[in-house]
């Protein structure tokens, strides 16, 4: 039987006010404490809601905030530099989507503005900095000096996450990918539409992802493999026009639309990203009565096109064992059902960024070897474990290990 009432969320971004709504459900009134004292409608690049990530968000009746503002991928198109094509997953149902593409930003507004038509709080300019706990419950302190108590604290607070550190002082910090993240949203991409389809290019000296519409608008994605790491405020100070030639520049051999849709984009649509991280495994998920959802505890590389339908996975199946079992046990049951899933998608997102990184040697065996690998990956019951997975909210959840779905 459940002994949590309130809960208080560290972390207003996407996992956040997902949690909040997921634990709502549960009976849990939940406040989600964000650092920043503003929204965040402007921040990040473009993302993929899987369909394991719009079947979690169904769970909680928020699939619409997807489908209003998301592009419906209907198949997925691998490539060459050359513009070979290497592999095709979905396209054998226009009606049903292999996921949908959605700009950060609108995303993150649409949960809010749906969490918040359900009751729910978020309050801004709360930094935390520690938590005290007793025997009943755990109290938050921020920066301003203000408090807040409840019975639990859940960590939502990103790859960098505070909560982690709190938890655990030797947590990993974020690991560094090799890539350097860009993206562009285009009003007029001057290229044919792709049909619903996401291309995916490997290219000679980078990857680029690109989508257009009937319309004519659209949006591309690029990651730059860069040896050292760049801080996202430096590679904003080196100024839209210079990543743009360069970007143009790094393209120009690829015969694909990559160079023309970058040298087409106007500096003030670009979105300098910053460098793409992971962290491979977090030892310690939760402790006392703080625990920890999303990239806060899985980050995956974006190369996963999965980060935000974990992170709302996540939050799912914690309420679930909040739901039906003390915070202590709940926890444990969270964690079982979760840690597998999520490590074996980081492991694979990482392998694929080795691919995506690679140099003029290692690119010539890649190209080689991958549209075979490609082939094989391209058969649904290959990617079912991943895109396939579902939560039986009605289920009852025990202290005895329990077995997802895939």
């Amino acid at each position: 039987m459940t002994d949590t009432r309130s809960a208080l969320v560290i972390g207003g971004g996407i996992a956040g006010p997902a949690t909040a709504m997921a634990l709502h459900k549960a009976g849990i009134e939940a406040t989600v404490c964000e650092a920043y004292h503003s929204t965040a409608e402007a921040v990040g690049g473009g993302l993929s809601i899987a369909p394991n990530g719009q079947a979690a968000l169904a769970v909680l009746g928020a699939e619409d905030v997807v489908r209003r503002i998301g592009i419906p991928m209907t198949a997925m198109v691998m490539q060459s530099w050359t513009g070979k094509r290497l592999a095709t997953f979905g396209g054998t149902d226009p009606a049903e989507p292999i996921g949908h593409f959605v700009w950060r930003g609108e995303l993150y507004q649409g949960l809010h503005e749906e969490a918040a038509r359900r009751g729910i709080r978020t309050e801004y300019g709360r930094r935390l900095v520690r938590v005290t706990e007793t025997a009943d419950a755990v109290t938050a302190h921020f920066a301003d000096g203000a408090e807040a108590t409840a019975d639990i604290l859940v960590g939502a607070d990103g790859i960098r996450s505070t909560v982690r550190r709190l938890i655990d002082g030797a947590a990993p910090s974020p690991r560094y990918a090799g890539l350097a993240s860009f993206a562009g949203r285009m009003a007029d991409t001057g290229e044919p539409s792709t049909n619903g389809a996401m291309h995916m290019v490997f290219g000679k000296r980078a990857f680029f992802g690109y989508q257009v519409l009937d319309d004519g608008s659209g949006g591309w994605f690029v990651n730059l493999p860069q040896k050292t790491a760049q801080s996202l405020p430096d590679a904003r100070r080196a100024g839209a026009e210079l990543w743009i030639r360069e970007l143009t520049r790094v393209f120009g051999e690829d015969r694909t639309p990559a160079a023309r849709m970058i040298a087409r984009t106007r500096p003030q649509d670009l979105l300098v990203v910053g460098p793409m991280e992971d962290i491979p495994t977090v030892p310690t998920w939760s402790r006392g009565r703080m625990v920890l959802v999303g990239d806060s505890a899985h980050a995956t590389s974006p190369s996963s096109g999965q980060g935000a339908s974990l992170a709302v996975e996540g939050a799912v199946q914690l309420a679930r064992c909040l739901r039906d079992l003390p915070h202590e046990q709940a926890f444990a049951a969270y964690e079982r059902l979760r840690r597998a899933r999520v490590e074996k998608i980081i492991a694979a997102a990482a392998r694929t960024n080795t691919n995506k990184a690679a140099g003029p040697v290692a690119r010539v065996l890649r190209d080689l070897i991958l549209p075979t690998a490609l082939k094989l990956l391209a058969k649904p019951e290959k990617m079912a474990w991943q895109y396939g997975y579902r939560i039986d909210w009605d289920a009852p959840v025990g202290p005895a290990p329990e077995t997802a779905r895939p």
